[in-house]
């Protein structure tokens, strides 16, 4: 069967291996060259392994959380997760509103399961998200409101303050937002009404 490479197989950085003759869509292909990827044909058994959006999660953050998402990074990676990191990549100075949008670009177009957005207190990443139609952006600060978070309200995307959680603290939230499903039931129809507002909203936005 002929290969299909779509802008969801497109990585963060480096290179897509696909195999000889495969499609590779125009989106793709715009997708690899703002990302600096490059497409190589190569032979079947070094076609790269393209992991499906469910396994693979976007993280991103300021200079304020830079540190920090470098040290959450191999935790993800430990959970079995695929890391799709957007950036920055260097403590250099950066507006978090630009780095939530690049998270939750990817989590609403569905190339990932969920996104991560760090900043120093976490609120401007989470409000920024937030403005992402079927983005549901969480702040969290414990593991009780990373539990919360998900049973209930069925965030996609979580942020969290560099200057408020230690490493470990972090470590601790990340680990229980994962781990914990959707309840579904009863909160699902309030999710339902969450969407409504967002789209009885998106009908009165100015052209």
């Amino acid at each position: 069967m002929q290969q299909i490479v779509t802008a969801v197989d497109v990585p963060a950085t480096g290179e897509l291996r696909v195999s000889p003759g495969a499609i590779v869509t125009a989106t793709a292909r715009e997708t690899a060259a703002a990302r600096g990827v490059r497409i190589l044909e190569v032979p079947e058994d070094q076609v790269s392994v393209l992991v499906p959006p469910a396994k693979t999660v976007a993280i991103g953050a300021d200079h304020g959380g830079f540190r920090l998402k470098e040290a959450l990074k191999p935790v993800l990676s430990e959970l079995g997760l695929e890391v799709r990191d957007v950036g920055v990549y260097e403590e250099k100075p950066a507006d978090y509103p630009d780095l939530a949008l690049k998270v939750g670009e990817l989590v609403a177009s569905g190339a990932v399961a969920r996104g991560i957005v760090i900043d120093g207190v976490g609120i401007g990443s989470c409000m920024a998200a937030n403005k992402i139609p079927g983005i549901r952006a969480a702040l969290c600060y414990d593991k009780s409101s990373a539990r919360n978070s998900r049973e209930h309200n069925d965030s996609n995307v979580l942020t969290l303050g560099a200057r408020l959680l230690t490493e470990t603290q972090a470590e601790e939230v990340l680990r229980t937002w994962i781990a914990t499903p959707f309840a579904g039931g009863r909160h699902q129809a309030r999710i339902d009404k969450i969407a409504a507002i967002e789209r009885q909203f998106a009908k009165k936005a100015p052209l």
